[in-house]
């Protein structure tokens, strides 16, 4: 089930963010994620936040943050990738918007083929100033 964010799902939320991002971004220094935690953290309370929780355990699976039509993150527990959850969230957000745009490091293969599979199309790359590592910008429109 996709539902909006409650005060009692940040620590599970945060969980998330840090582990999916620790793995997936191999190629970035744990140390940056880990000192953009509280940052980030803070700054929820500013996005709409949905996320997929289990029927049966309650438990949160991912979680998608939208900033307007920007999709500032969208996450799923290590494991239960490649189930249908980032897709759910995906179309969630696609019927909450009429379009919608992002930024992923290029070098995060997996998901710029995910987000192509989406219908999301490279609209333009720019360096990441924090990073110093490429970043796709990518939309979709209905």
């Amino acid at each position: 089930m996709i539902r909006k964010q409650t005060e009692t799902d940040l620590t599970a939320i945060m969980q998330i963010w840090l582990e999916t991002n620790t793995k997936a971004h191999s190629f970035i220094p744990e140390e940056y994620w880990l000192s953009n935690y509280e940052m980030v953290k803070s700054g929820l309370p500013k996005a709409e936040v949905f996320v997929y929780e289990d029927d049966a355990t309650k438990e949160i699976y991912g979680f998608i943050g939208l900033m307007e039509n920007y999709i500032a993150g969208l996450f799923v527990k290590e494991p239960m990738q490649a189930n249908g959850i980032g897709s759910q969230l995906i179309a969630y957000a696609k019927s909450q918007k009429e379009k919608l745009t992002l930024e992923v490091y290029q070098k995060n293969m997996r998901a710029v083929q995910f987000y192509h599979r989406e219908g999301f199309s490279i609209t333009d790359e720019a360096i990441d100033e924090n990073t110093a590592q490429v970043a796709y910008m990518m939309s979709w429109q209905k």
